[in-house]
């Protein structure tokens, strides 16, 4: 079966022309051959003269035209038979007319398919009954009868399977559109997510510089070290604001939707109420930090606390687990948080029901991670179960 397959797909590449002239060539050998060497003729047969040459040319000439056209190529090629036949020559253009039946089923419309199985069945018994009755049975009626049947059947048998191949092959596509339709919209959507909360942290961050600018502009005369620490409160929240700004660059917000809060963004040091969340819900979360916390940007820290959100999310939809770990890394340079659980615990009690879903929470987690320059990755775990890892760069706090 895999030999037929790959013979089929062979020839569907070979050129049109090159696969009708070749079967063409092959009819005509066959018939050429008792021809031209036709040995002891049965009692009514003529012997072979240049107009059976012809004739025997024109009909496996249509074998070659029958893709452009089809109507003339089965006249040309049946009547050629008639006359052929009329002449009694020893070869018989049976297997020509089972050739273009194949050929008209497979590559023309239903009415010419019908016209040429109708016609072909006349032209053959029209011809067997011109030839002698030493040579033309009802044995052999038959045979031609059923030839031309069975060469209508496998062409239509391979033309219904090209066209539900064909289908199968446009729904594919279709669908693979439709994916990655549904995915670019996934991260559009994030994106637009990500920005919209990368604007609020912002807009606190410049809400705090106003105030501190007002704090200073008041006490400079009469306290200036406070007024000192206004101006260093305002450098360290404008140099996160703007790095947190070119972030924003290239994301536009939409237009009629609602202005975020002034207030700050959760981040991870907020995974309390978090995990208090997610623990009513059914699944334990224990939670590891390993180093010490320094200066650590606002967006890092939202998008971090994001990622553990929806880690967390996924662990209770998809994972039929009841517990969770969650490692946060501070380093000088980066901030790494993990998420990972065992998959199905050992018994059954407080395990989580898994329920489908669609595969958009880690493209957002990842185009939060990208946003940043970081690395990202969710996977299968070592000993079992899931596991995400989210590593930010934070090496712009250090400047």
């Amino acid at each position: 079966m895999a030999t037929l397959r790959s013979i089929r797909r062979a020839l569907g590449h070979l050129d049109p022309v090159l696969l009708d002239g070749s079967a063409a060539l092959i009819v005509f050998v066959s018939m050429a051959v008792k021809l031209a060497s036709p040995g002891h003729l049965p009692a009514g047969q003529n012997p072979t003269t240049p107009l059976d040459w012809a004739l025997a040319v024109l009909i496996v000439a249509p074998l070659v035209t029958h893709r452009r056209f089809p109507r003339t190529s089965v006249a040309v090629c049946l009547t050629a038979v008639v006359g052929y036949a009329a002449l009694r020559p020893p070869a018989y253009p049976g297997l020509a007319v089972f050739v273009l039946m194949f050929d008209i089923t497979l590559h023309s419309r239903r009415r010419v398919v019908l016209t040429a199985l109708v016609a072909s069945a006349a032209a053959i018994t029209v011809s067997l009954w011109l030839q002698p009755r030493s040579v033309a049975s009802t044995w052999t009626w038959v045979a031609s009868e059923l030839g031309i049947a069975v060469a209508w059947l496998a062409a239509e048998n391979l033309r219904s399977r090209r066209a539900r191949w064909s289908e199968l092959q446009a729904r594919a596509e279709r669908l693979e559109r439709e994916r990655e339709e549904e995915a670019r919209r996934a991260v559009t959507e994030e994106r637009l997510r990500i920005a919209r909360e990368l604007h609020d942290v912002i807009a606190h961050s410049m809400s705090v510089i106003a105030v501190q600018s007002a704090v200073g502009h008041h006490v400079i005369d009469t306290q200036p070290d406070q007024a000192r620490q206004a101006l260093a409160a305002i450098e360290s929240t404008s140099r996160s604001a703007l790095t947190e700004m070119r972030r924003l660059l290239g994301v536009l917000r939409q237009e009629g939707e609602p202005r975020g809060s002034l207030a700050p963004a959760p981040g991870l040091a907020d995974l309390t109420f978090l995990v208090t969340q997610v623990q009513d819900a059914g699944l334990r979360v224990w939670i590891h930090v390993d180093g010490q916390r320094g200066p650590v940007p606002p967006g890092v820290d939202l998008s971090a606390y994001r990622i553990i959100q929806e880690a967390l999310t996924n662990v209770i939809k998809h994972a039929a687990t009841s517990s969770a770990n969650v490692t946060i890394r501070y380093r000088a340079d980066s901030v790494t948080v993990e998420i990972t659980d065992q998959g199905p615990a050992a018994s059954g009690a407080g395990i989580l029901p898994a329920r489908p879903g669609t595969g958009h929470g880690i493209i957002g987690m990842r185009e939060r991670v990208a946003v940043f320059g970081g690395e990202f990755a969710a996977e299968p775990g070592p000993d079992g179960g899931f596991r995400v890892r989210a590593c930010f760069p934070i090496a712009e706090v250090t400047r």
